[in-house]
């Protein structure tokens, strides 16, 4: 009987290798790039891509990743890390499709931290570790349309990002390809959500010096704590 390989660990060392390149994340790259060798769950090409992104971030001077981070990731809509911004933009329909994607985090057992977006990439990718590998897969596979806007957007940058895109198209059973693109358009001015989700730019792709926030948290008692 086929089993699916683990990708538990892998999800979350993207969700990781997605984020805010603080020295938090820096002392986590040897482990990072351990949990994804042990395993296995990507191809050794991808994999071989990824230990790339995992030496630049280690040899890059801390300030210069950081401002690279927040200029690639922060200052279009074609790379931005927040999903729904690639489909639905500022449209109305965005709002409730917050809402529903954080219906299916808390259906789950999962309850997003203050001031996180449900459609953040690494809080998706942290959802969708504590899920078994059939419907991690599902889940990534309803994604990969957005995905491949941003592996493209990312390649088209000759940014090392890209490859952890292409292990999220990997895993949901695909192959990562290009895409058109929409003509880019700045967010500083405009990336605005509305009131019910206090603002979206800055409680994601958090600015540099800025704490990372927990993602996820399990609804358990006060005195067990919880665990994201």
């Amino acid at each position: 009987m086929f089993s699916p390989p683990k990708m538990t660990h892998t999800l979350r060392a993207a969700a990781l290798l997605i984020g805010y390149p603080d020295a938090a994340l820096r002392g986590m790259l040897p482990g990072i790039r351990s949990a994804l060798r042990d395993e296995d769950a990507l191809s050794a090409s991808r994999l071989s891509e990824i230990d790339a992104l995992i030496d630049t971030l280690t040899r890059t001077d801390a300030l210069d990743a950081e401002a690279a981070y927040v200029e690639l990731f922060d200052r279009g809509r074609s790379t931005s890390l927040h999903l729904f911004e690639h489909v639905h933009g500022d449209s109305r329909d965005r709002g409730p499709a917050m809402i529903d994607l954080a219906q299916s985090y808390e259906k789950a057992g999962l309850f997003l931290a203050p001031g996180e977006m449900p459609d953040y990439l690494p809080v998706v990718l942290e959802f969708a570790s504590t899920q078994p590998a059939p419907a991690a897969r599902a889940f990534l596979g309803e994604m990969t349309h957005i995905f491949n806007a941003l592996f493209t957007a990312l390649q088209k940058r000759e940014s090392r990002y890209a490859s952890v895109i292409g292990a999220l198209i990997e895993l949901a059973g695909e192959k990562a390809h290009a895409v058109k693109l929409a003509p880019d358009e700045a967010l500083d001015d405009s990336w605005a959500e509305p009131l019910a989700f206090d603002g979206c730019s800055t409680h994601g792709q958090a600015a540099p010096g800025s704490a990372q926030p927990i993602h996820l948290v399990r609804k358990t008692p006060v005195t067990e704590g919880a665990q994201s």
